[in-house]
């Protein structure tokens, strides 16, 4: 795709679908992919696409308890391993974590590839700047160290069957805390079933997966573990964590920008109603144009479209009556 300029309002979300589409013109993704991640997109628009107050809250809480875990593990899929795979690998180094591939539609093919691609962005990461407090030798080290689990379908999720049922024997089937970004609802359900800490990042409140997980991070994949890497340097606690109350302020969010659509539909309504009836009048009673209340309200147009966005289209009919009552009187 070509350039797109730093003051394009949607320019990441622009480079995100771009990613994700030589992704999988290189056979990195599922069909389908693009069709999740649209689905997404469409929850984001109604987050404003930036991370909330709420989701920051979560995020937090989410990288308390990955330190907090004895055995934590971050489970990629495709759109993640191509979004935040590097994001992932960091936080994995800080945690001390590894990394597992896990895919629904696995094949050979995919998941070497898959790997292939994040042992990259490990080499990498490794010769980045490292996070507050580590040095240079011992971030490149810990990066280094960072397992990607996910060749070996060694192990089992117990309550599923077929390819959902696939892990890793030293990832997700061992781990007591799993974090699973884009996550399948089938399969959080049953990782709750094992016992399992379920975190997950989740643009939908709604789905399963974010109503069954036991922290949701509602937000998009890749500001949310940018976030999280952050979030896992500043050592926070784990708290007495309310699910349901961060899903709730996610849907008030949404429903805020579900309402402000509601009120810009309207107002246009109104404007288009308003002009219809400037022209109206102005063209069936002329005789209104000599009157000082009808060159002050209907003249000035702007002040007139005001007036009718005042009633915002309740009982418009009478408003308009009284508008020419007056300027007749």
């Amino acid at each position: 795709m070509g350039e797109i300029p730093d003051s394009h309002p949607r320019k990441a979300s622009l480079l995100a679908r771009a990613k994700l589409t030589e992704a999988a013109a290189e056979g990195l993704l599922a069909q389908s992919a693009m069709i999740a991640h649209g689905r997404g997109e469409a929850f984001d628009y109604l987050l404003g696409e930036k991370t909330s107050e709420s989701a920051s809250q979560a995020i937090r809480e989410v990288a308390a308890r990955l330190l907090n875990a004895e055995r934590a593990v971050i489970s990629l899929n495709g759109n993640t391993t191509v979004l935040a795979g590097e994001q992932a690998i960091r936080a994995a180094a800080i945690i001390g974590c590894p990394v597992e591939v896990n895919i629904y539609y696995r094949t050979p093919e995919r998941m070497q590839k898959l790997i292939s691609a994040l042992e990259e962005i490990r080499q990498k990461v490794a010769n980045e700047l490292p996070p507050s407090g580590w040095g240079s030798s011992q971030w490149s080290d810990s990066v280094n160290s960072t397992e990607i689990l996910g060749a070996d379908a060694d192990g089992r999720i117990e309550g599923l069957e077929g390819p959902r049922a696939i892990c890793s024997s030293r990832g997700i089937e061992a781990a007591d805390a799993v974090l699973v970004p884009l996550e399948d609802g089938d399969r959080c359900e049953a990782l709750v079933g094992l016992g399992k800490q379920v975190l997950v990042i989740d643009l939908n409140p709604l789905s399963r997966t974010a109503r069954m997980a036991h922290v949701t991070i509602v937000d998009e994949v890749s500001r949310a573990m940018a976030e999280l890497c952050i979030a896992l340097s500043e050592k926070t606690q784990v708290s007495q964590w309310d699910n349901g109350q961060a899903l709730r302020d996610a849907l008030a969010i949404m429903a805020q920008a579900s309402e402000q659509i509601r009120v810009l539909c309207s107002i246009r309504r109104c404007k288009s109603l308003s002009e219809h009836f400037f022209t109206t009048i102005s063209n069936r009673l002329p005789y209104l144009r000599s009157t000082s209340i009808t060159t002050q309200i209907i003249g000035d147009h702007s002040a007139f479209v005001e007036m009718l966005l005042d009633c915002l289209l309740e009982d418009i009919g009478a408003h308009i009556q009284i508008i020419i009552l007056l300027s007749v009187s």
